[in-house]
């Protein structure tokens, strides 16, 4: 089973996309004594070398992100309040009135909008838009704020995590459940060499992605992700893209991918619970990865999580194990079958 402490202890971390540190001190801490050779990028990409049992004909790399969405602060008002843009892609619905913490020293504070007695009756009736919001921090005034904030300050969701009748509750599943999935790996005896990168900034255009993919030359590659799962009271039919508790998503094509459709097959042949999205949408770090130097055989591995990109994302500790397995079991016979 999967070491879900340490899945918390990812998730728990705040690192959006140009903050990765948190969590890539976690991951250094954990495979140190497991890799056989660890390199830390420019950009602040973890590379990765394990040896296996044999040295297959191909590379494989194995990848996932660091990065979660959030907010970066970009003005600080004589009221005290902060203006700021997201990091990522973050719906208007999913930020009125959330729990934050802002910059390295995790300040508190509130997603705020115009009080209710002050909007019109057609205002009442939208969801205020990001740019109409502040961050209320409880400072007297922009002097007394600038005691603790600076502008690029970051900014997380703060909220719980949760782990229940098979059910996890947290921000950041995308993608630390995909690092967590790289750690195991590590920390196992691999039947191949295989090569893992955790990368920076997938939520603002897949460009760590892009460098360690440059930089490692795989010839395959593995991503692992989280992926939407719309299986919600208002959506219906292919609408519900894939389900939670349904089992490892295996995607045949994305906005950013068409992928590898032996690795597709292998992937849904595996024993394991699997599905496919059952709509063309998002995109992962496939998209940059696929098309490095020569071009990469690629595909991608995710769990199937509820209100992504928000505070409280919901995803299935089945699915997860799923996911596990198929990796795994994909891993091996991609260098096993690929010359």
């Amino acid at each position: 089973m999967l070491d879900y402490g340490l899945l918390e202890r990812l998730c728990r971390a705040d690192a959006p996309s140009g903050f990765e540190d948190e969590v890539r001190e976690i991951i250094l801490s954990e495979i140190k004594d497991y890799a056989d050779k660890i390199t830390v990028d420019n950009m602040g990409n973890v590379l990765v070398f394990k040896k296996g049992k044999a040295t297959p004909k191909k590379k494989l790399l194995l990848s996932a992100h660091m990065d979660e969405v959030g907010f970066i602060v970009t003005d600080i008002k004589s009221d005290g309040t902060l203006k700021f843009a997201e990091v990522g892609g973050i719906n208007d619905t999913a930020v009125f009135a959330k729990q934050v913490k802002v910059g390295k020293n995790k300040i508190s504070g509130v997603i705020n909008a115009k009080p209710t007695h002050l909007l019109s009756a057609d205002e009442r009736k939208k969801v205020p838009s990001k740019d109409t919001l502040c961050i209320d921090i409880g400072a007297k005034d922009k002097e007394d704020a600038e005691k603790y904030v600076s502008l690029g300050d970051m900014v997380v969701f703060d909220s719980p995590y949760e782990n229940k009748n098979g059910r996890i509750i947290s921000k950041a599943i995308d993608d630390r459940f995909g690092c967590l999935v790289l750690i195991e790996m590590i920390k196992s005896e691999l039947p191949y060499d295989m090569y893992f990168s955790f990368v920076v900034q997938e939520e603002i255009g897949l460009r760590g992605a892009k460098a360690a993919a440059y930089t490692i030359n795989p010839d395959c590659a593995i991503v692992i992700e989280a992926t939407t799962a719309a299986d919600v009271p208002f959506a219906e039919d292919e609408k519900r893209v894939c389900l939670v508790g349904g089992g490892a998503v295996v995607s045949f094509m994305d906005r950013s991918t068409m992928y590898d459709k032996e690795f597709y097959q292998i992937a849904r042949s595996a024993n394991a619970k699997t599905q496919t999205k059952t709509m063309i949408a998002g995109g992962n770090d496939a998209g940059a990865i696929h098309c490095s130097r020569g071009g990469v055989r690629t595909i991608a591995v995710s769990v199937p999580c509820r209100y992504i990109h928000s505070s409280s994302s919901l995803a299935s500790v089945d699915d997860m194990e799923s996911v596990f397995e198929v990796v795994k079991y994909t891993a091996e016979k991609i260098l096993s079958n690929v010359e």
